[in-house]
């Protein structure tokens, strides 16, 4: 009886030491359940986080139409709608000049006096000749009249008649001939007095009183005054070989000028050269100005703001849209919502920050924006909002 009681104790030992093992095991199963599931997870995420990096997100935009008119802005040179140098047709000193630099002259006015001594006393001697000429002219007259009543009567011989004749018809060329001469001297003479030729103002004067003047027989000629007429000036500008056909008469025109910040001055194309030039590839033009108001000056330098309608509808975009490869210019788009498309386009004016094109595109088309380096056609892409303040982003940039 003893050695039963004794034995009872123990069975409640085993049951124990079954219990502590039962849950060592599950503790021991629950940490490896625990490290192993969440490595599976993480392992799972990032398969799929791999598979979703290795498809590019990218911002798209639906591209700007461009205005109906393009600004083709252009350097130009302002010049005098007519400009002259003045020069003496006489030879002589200057008497006086009445006209100095920023004068404004009217067509006919006076502008200086050219004493000329020689050609007076030419003149005085032309006329002295002529006088001359005029009396044999008239005493030959006489004497062949004569002759001709004489031959009635056969008073003198044919043979005479005809040398007195020939006499008179002699002495008529000598009168046209002196009679020429004074002219001639009359008009060198008139060439004493400087006229201007046109409206405008005196922008040079290079004599003054006493100067010996030389009409330039075997010296050089010295220029008298210089004139430019600035009512109405030209502008010749050289529009690029794209612009040329779309470059017509009637095109307005604007000028603007450091000088004149904020305003405009109002111009019109009134022609071109019609031809293109080989070494600039360029078309001459030439813009009228209406300066009556004289704020514009000769010689200035001015940009041309020229309205050039657009030939074909022009699309703008952001110079990041585009991709420069050995395939030529091209931007990328995004077809059936998933699928990348490389498109080769032309460009037309570059602005800076956006670039005008003009073939390649459509306005339904969606074009990437800050396209990968790697993209190439048929890749699958996935679209994303463009953030506010991204580079490149735009209002229109919605798939």
């Amino acid at each position: 009886m003893a050695d039963r009681q004794e034995a009872v104790p123990e069975q409640p030992r085993s049951k124990h030491g079954v219990l502590a093992l039962v849950i060592a095991l599950l503790i021991v199963a629950a940490i490896v359940i625990a490290g192993v599931v969440p490595r599976r997870r993480a392992s799972a995420a990032l398969e799929k986080e791999t598979n979703d990096l290795a498809i590019p997100t990218v911002v798209v935009m639906h591209p700007k139409l461009g205005a109906p008119q393009n600004e083709v802005v252009l350097p130009g040179n302002i010049q005098a709608f007519n400009d002259s140098p003045i020069y003496a047709r006489t030879n002589g000193y200057l008497k006086k000049w009445y006209v100095d630099i920023g004068a404004r002259v009217k067509a006919g006015q006076l502008l200086a006096d050219i004493e000329t001594p020689e050609v007076d006393q030419q003149l005085d001697q032309a006329r002295a000749d002529l006088n001359t000429a005029q009396a044999n002219y008239h005493l030959s007259e006489i004497t062949a009249q004569r002759y001709q009543d004489l031959l009635k009567t056969d008073s003198v011989s044919k043979q005479d008649v005809d040398n007195a004749t020939g006499d008179f018809a002699a002495k008529k060329a000598m009168v046209a001939s002196a009679e020429s001469n004074v002219k001639r001297l009359e008009e060198l003479q008139s060439f004493e007095k400087i006229y201007a030729p046109f409206d405008g103002v005196i922008t040079a004067r290079n004599t003054d009183i006493g100067h010996l003047i030389n009409s330039g027989a075997g010296a050089p000629v010295t220029e008298l005054f210089h004139m430019a007429a600035t009512q109405e000036l030209r502008v010749y500008i050289n529009v690029p070989q794209q612009y040329s056909q779309s470059a017509k008469p009637g095109l307005v025109a604007d000028l603007t000028l450091q000088e004149f910040p904020g305003r405009r001055f109002k111009g019109t194309l009134v022609r071109t050269a019609d031809s293109i030039d080989v070494a600039s590839r360029t078309l001459l033009v030439e813009v009228d100005v209406d300066n009556r108001g004289g704020e514009l000056l000769p010689g200035a330098y001015a940009e041309v703001h020229l309205k050039v309608p657009a030939g074909s509808p022009a699309f703008i975009l952001p110079v990041s849209a585009l991709i420069f490869r050995s395939d030529g210019l091209q931007v990328g788009t995004v077809q059936n919502g998933n699928r990348a498309a490389l498109v080769n386009i032309t460009l037309g004016r570059d602005m800076g920050n956006e670039v005008e094109v003009v073939s390649g595109l459509t306005a339904d088309d969606s074009v990437i924006v800050n396209p990968p380096d790697s993209i190439v056609s048929g890749e699958t892409v996935r679209i994303t909002a463009a953030q506010p303040n991204a580079p490149g982003s735009d209002a229109s940039g919605s798939p």
